[in-house]
């Protein structure tokens, strides 16, 4: 059974992002895939430092410390994740700073092992900005050669409370296509696998610098 890791990078628990990630992660479930939610919680989430410890170690730390938040829980749990939902709040035009700490370290200790595995973003806003903070996370998907699941429209949802973000109508009917798309989208990549079709092999990185 394929599983889902859907990320609420929201400070509130059970608020309009929290909404917005259960009413995809119920569709999936109805469609017979595994979820699991996670909730990055209310502690202040470290940015990365830039240490290079995780292409040595595979995990995120700094010398003997590590950083006490859940990237590395997600990083041993990542070959068991077929596909990543990614919500957050809109703040300023853009996402959360909990979220935008969270992926930066989590793509750049694992970027490569996120190959093939899709991915998708939420964004709950109360008037604007949503469209930003949308691009912003799509960003993470696409360096990493992350199939993105899309909809009939952008992933987002208005509200200032949960029960404002469920008169949403057409917020709660894109989020419902986006997960009958990831849905049937895991289920071809499986057919695909049991037919023999292979995954491309990634070719060796070329890199250009701007300057020399």
């Amino acid at each position: 059974m394929a599983k889902v890791l859907l990320i609420n990078g929201s400070p509130n628990e059970h608020g309009c992002t929290y909404t917005a990630l259960h009413e995809v992660e119920g569709v999936l479930r109805r469609h017979g895939v595994e979820t699991e939610i996670l909730w990055l919680g209310r502690k202040p989430v470290a940015g990365c430092i830039a240490c290079n410890t995780c292409a040595r170690t595979g995990h995120c730390v700094f010398g003997p410390e590590t950083f006490d938040d859940k990237v590395n829980r997600v990083l041993d749990e990542l070959d068991s994740i077929d596909a990543i939902v990614v919500g957050s709040p809109v703040y300023y035009a853009a996402a959360s700073g909990q979220i935008t700490s969270f992926l930066n370290r989590l793509f750049y200790a694992g970027g490569r092992r996120m190959t093939g595995k899709l991915g998708a973003a939420v964004v709950s806003c109360r008037r604007g900005g949503a469209a930003s903070a949308f691009d912003q996370l799509n960003k993470y998907f696409t360096i990493n050669n992350m199939p993105v699941v899309g909809s009939q429209y952008w992933n987002q949802v208005h509200g200032n409370l949960p029960e404002q973000v469920l008169q949403d109508a057409e917020g709660l009917q894109t989020l419902s296509t986006l997960a009958k798309n990831m849905a049937w989208l895991l289920k071809c990549i499986e057919a695909g696998k049991n037919a023999g079709i292979a995954c491309p092999v990634p070719e060796k990185v070329i890199r250009t610098n701007f300057i020399r």
